[in-house]
């Protein structure tokens, strides 16, 4: 019996985790990449946001990081990872610790045989039964590291939502600002091509111009104020997602105001490392790494039914009874249990093999991340050389069209031109200044992306769980030290440097 307690946990079966990870990562890169990219030390890429230098980004960042309700839930999954864990940890102890009490009565009535009689009598015992699984085959200490490889997967999901919250948050915020940015030049046109009806008009009614001028402006004029409705809902619209996203229910942002600047533009991310690490620190790449190790150790739980199943059992019995002349009691139980199921009909056999192809799915799973994370942060990084290089040009493009319009109407005043001219070169003006807003609102989010891509925002100094929420919790339940959050937490089982080094 020593010996077995000796062995026990010693002798784990089932495949150790090994980290599925491909050799092409480690030095993975592209032109794009480096091209969109640069090493710095500032600003730190888990607060990127700083690039865009601007306190409204910055306050909307931390109102969605206090109260989006998405980045509760992930943190919310932790606490409920933990108590997993802790579920799986009590399989250490003795798994059955059962005390019992029983008073019986027992009225008894013979109605037949040679001497019918009635009795009545009481029956007492207590007892106490313990019943301890030895960890022999490993069983428990497998569920153990299953349960912690999900606890840090939960902790990787929860910064993968921090990561996605914020990138949709600055992206949602840019948007706002580049609609309402339309919105002023669509008006501005508007009141530009008013100005042009109104003359048109004018010249018509003193016989000076044919009614053709007066209706191609008067088209002009209502198409592009037909566009300041489909604007302004868009505006409304964006108002609304970015209130929720940032936990507020939908109407006015006080925190936004009115910005008449246009985006800022940054043409290159600032790296604090090489693409390859800070791919693989993304936390969806952790998460599924972490989901590998947790199915692994699932292996050698199913495995472990294969054998027997060592057990130490006792019981202490107190007993009593209300007839006299009989003695009370107390009995001291205790030895070996052996259990071995021999014939399982393949039962056993077909769960290693159900567990051993789900650990297949998740490798291929967790290599499927792995590139589309590098895809992601290439088709990212060419966005935003690219949506630059077009803004540069439509830049040009917009000084022109400007100039333009301004040859166009002192031709057309001094009697060198047609009006259509003056038309053709208002609608190729308000044509080229709402493409520019766009390209610099791709431009921008083409360097969100990136940034998203290459795992940037994840770390947060608050807590997962906030006040008002713990103290909720803890008055329905007795959480104990569970809401707290852990320090310097690391898995129970060997990651590679590569994950390790950003724990």
């Amino acid at each position: 019996m020593l010996g077995a307690l000796g062995l026990s946990g010693c002798m784990r079966v089932g495949p150790d985790f090994q980290s599925p990870g491909e050799d092409w990562v480690k030095h993975w890169s592209t032109p794009a990449l480096e091209q969109s990219s640069e090493r710095g030390t500032n600003p730190d890429i888990r607060q990127w946001w700083q690039v865009f230098n601007d306190p409204v980004l910055d306050q909307l960042i931390a109102d969605a990081d206090a109260h989006n309700s998405s980045l509760k839930i992930a943190g919310l999954r932790i606490m409920e990872a933990r108590a997993q864990l802790g579920i799986a940890q009590a399989g250490r102890y003795p798994q059955l610790q059962q005390a019992s009490v029983d008073g019986l009565y027992v009225a008894r009535r013979q109605y037949s045989g040679s001497n019918p009689q009635n009795s009545q009598i009481w029956q007492f015992s207590e007892g106490f039964d313990v019943a301890w699984e030895l960890d022999f085959w490993g069983r428990f200490s497998r569920a153990i590291e299953s349960s912690d490889a999900s606890y840090f997967a939960a902790q990787a999901n929860y910064e993968d939502a921090l990561v996605l919250l914020r990138a949709q948050v600055a992206d949602t915020y840019f948007s706002l600002r580049t609609t309402e940015a339309r919105l002023r030049v669509a008006r501005d046109n508007t009141r530009q091509q008013e100005r042009s009806l109104d003359i048109t008009r004018k010249l018509f009614n003193s016989g000076q111009t044919a009614e053709l001028d007066l209706q191609q402006a008067k088209t002009q004029y209502l198409g592009t104020l037909a566009s300041i409705p489909n604007l302004e809902d868009q505006l409304h619209r964006t108002r609304n997602a970015l209130s929720v996203l940032t936990g507020q229910a939908p109407g006015e942002l006080p925190q936004v105001t009115d910005n008449e600047g246009l985006i800022p533009l940054v043409d290159r991310a600032v790296l604090q490392d090489v693409p390859a690490n800070l791919l693989l620190r993304r936390p969806d790449v952790r998460a599924a790494e972490l989901n590998v190790a947790a199915q692994s150790a699932l292996i050698g739980v199913a495995e472990s039914d294969f054998y027997p199943s060592l057990s130490l059992v006792g019981s202490i019995v107190w007993s009593a009874s209300s007839v006299g002349g009989t003695s009370n009691n107390l009995d001291f139980i205790g030895g070996p249990s052996l259990r071995w199921n021999l014939f399982d009909h393949g039962k056993i056999s077909n769960n290693v093999r159900v567990q051993d192809a789900r650990l297949q799915q998740l490798i291929e799973s967790y290599r499927d991340t792995v590139r589309q994370a590098a895809r992601e942060a290439d088709d990212a990084a060419s966005g935003l050389s690219k949506s630059l290089e077009r803004e540069r040009i439509l830049r040009q493009g917009e000084v022109a069209a400007k100039r333009s319009l301004v040859l166009a109407s002192a031709q057309y005043r001094e009697g060198f031109s047609d009006f259509q001219r003056v038309l053709d070169a208002q609608q190729a003006l308000l044509q080229q200044q709402d493409n520019y807003l766009i390209s610099r609102s791709d431009a921008v989010s083409n360097l969100i992306a990136l940034y998203k891509a290459l795992g940037g925002g994840w770390y947060a100094a608050q807590p997962t769980i906030d006040s008002a929420t713990r103290k909720q919790m803890e008055k329905r339940t007795d959480w104990d030290d569970l809401l707290d959050d852990p320090t310097a937490a690391q898995p129970a089982y060997p990651l590679p440097d590569k994950v390790n080094n950003h724990e």
